[in-house]
């Protein structure tokens, strides 16, 4: 059976899946990446799983992949195939594209940012299907977005386009990663909220992680106030940067995912209420909640190795 590899790479830990020409899901599996032995040691899991997912395939089916779509975290230049550089994994200018075709028998491979692949997924065969025009924004340790248009996604001219997360909304507010001050990345995302949600309870300073903004929206359910005043400053800087991002972009859809949209009406509800009174002459967009949440990486690296061949087949 004709196939292709899609594999979501994360900080922490890799999915992956072989993949049918039609979309049907073959086969699934997932590994550690081995980040606590340094950025070598991803680099070699990510090839020896990447292998042994064509192994899988060949003696599955009779044949190996015939394409393979590869979703990173950080800075990615897809023209030129290189992970340029992730926080999370220590890695810089890492040429993974020419690096996974020598180890995959030279088949094509696409390499992109992660959260433009789930953006791909969400918006051609999720909560974005049929919107055209959408943006999805990823609210986890950090912000970041993919505009979709048509059935892509728009990647710009140097493969930076939609990091809604570095839009300042608070000017002289909280120092971001990337060193200014203010930024949505440092006010809305899971890990700005839980650092203030334990500021206000005074529990001991949390990881950076969605967990504690899951604790802050469980407290935010009680009705505890402290925890109503952390969410809602959230809520309202979220919604400046949305708007900022809305009047540049007027997309149809605003898809929300990552691990702060788990939170559910709790978000949704005074977001759209915020949004709304923040509109002018702007036309309203829907916002709605991602459709795949973890899986979208996979299924967007599957589509992308996909598109590979329908390129190929065109020429």
């Amino acid at each position: 059976m004709r196939h292709v590899i899609a594999l979501d790479v994360g900080r922490t830990g890799m999915t992956a899946a072989l993949v049918g020409l039609d979309g049907t899901l073959l086969y699934e599996a997932r590994r550690a990446t081995g980040r606590e032995r340094g950025p070598a040691a991803v680099v070699e899991s990510i090839l020896g799983f990447a292998r042994e997912l064509r192994t899988r395939g060949r003696t599955r089916f009779g044949t190996a992949a015939e394409a393979a779509g590869v979703a990173v975290p950080g800075l990615v230049d897809a023209e030129r195939g290189v992970a340029v550089h992730s926080a999370g994994l220590g890695w810089r200018n890492v040429p993974l594209r020419g690096l996974l075709r020598h180890k995959l028998g030279r088949i094509p491979v696409a390499l992109a940012h992660d959260v433009r692949t789930r953006g791909l997924a969400e918006g051609r065969i999720g909560a974005g299907r049929g919107a055209g025009r959408f943006l999805f924004v990823s609210l986890g340790t950090g912000v970041a977005g993919a505009i979709g248009i048509d059935g892509g996604i728009e990647g710009g001219a140097g493969g930076r386009a939609g990091e809604i997360g570095h839009i300042v909304v608070r000017p002289g507010g909280p120092v971001c990663g990337c060193g200014r001050r203010g930024c949505l990345e440092a006010l809305a995302s899971a890990a700005a909220i839980g650092r203030a949600w334990a500021a206000v309870s005074g529990a001991p300073a949390p990881a950076a992680d969605a967990a504690d903004a899951a604790d802050c929206a469980e407290a935010v359910r009680a009705g505890d106030a402290a925890a109503t005043g952390v969410w809602r400053a959230a809520v309202d800087a979220l919604a400046d940067g949305l708007l900022t991002a809305h009047t540049v972009l007027d997309p149809r859809t605003l898809i929300i995912g990552g691990r702060l949209a788990e939170a559910g009406d709790i978000l949704f509800v005074p977001l759209r209420a915020a949004l709304a009174e923040r509109l002018t002459f702007q036309k309203s967009p829907t916002i709605v909640p991602a459709a795949f949440g973890d899986a979208a990486g996979c299924l967007g690296a599957g589509l992308l190795a996909r598109d590979l061949l329908a390129a190929e087949a065109t020429v």
